[in-house]
């Protein structure tokens, strides 16, 4: 089993910044790829960033140059720092985890377990 608690959501201005954070617990030695997708009402989920084995990342164009993924194995957390945030990142984002490798296009189909979200809202 596998448990992921994401933390660190909130409200900020357009242009500003936030740091969201997942810890991991469980059988995480058999995780291939850590990610995190978000979810605006009324919008399919979207992936937006992954990390594989080895620190390779994906991201959704939408965030390129914005978001970035990275992880501390000894803390088995996972992060995702959000910056030059716009109205539109406004949205429940998820930690995801899978037990193969994907990218951040195969994210959503092929994750196993996600966490239960963080709210994050952008006000223009």
């Amino acid at each position: 089993q596998i448990d992921l608690v994401e933390s660190g959501g909130g409200s900020v201005q357009a242009g500003g910044s936030l740091k969201l954070s997942c810890t991991v617990s469980g059988y995480i030695n058999y995780l291939q790829t850590l990610g995190w997708f978000r979810q605006v009402p009324g919008k399919e989920r979207e992936g937006v960033a992954t990390i594989i084995s080895g620190g390779y990342t994906t991201y959704a164009d939408s965030v390129k140059g914005r978001f970035t993924i990275s992880q501390d194995h000894a803390k088995n957390t996972l992060y995702l720092q959000l910056n030059s945030l716009k109205p539109e990142d406004t949205g429940m984002y998820y930690c995801a985890a899978g037990l193969s490798n994907y990218d951040v296009s195969q994210l959503i189909s092929g994750m196993d377990y996600w966490g239960k979200g963080a709210l994050v809202t952008i006000s223009s």
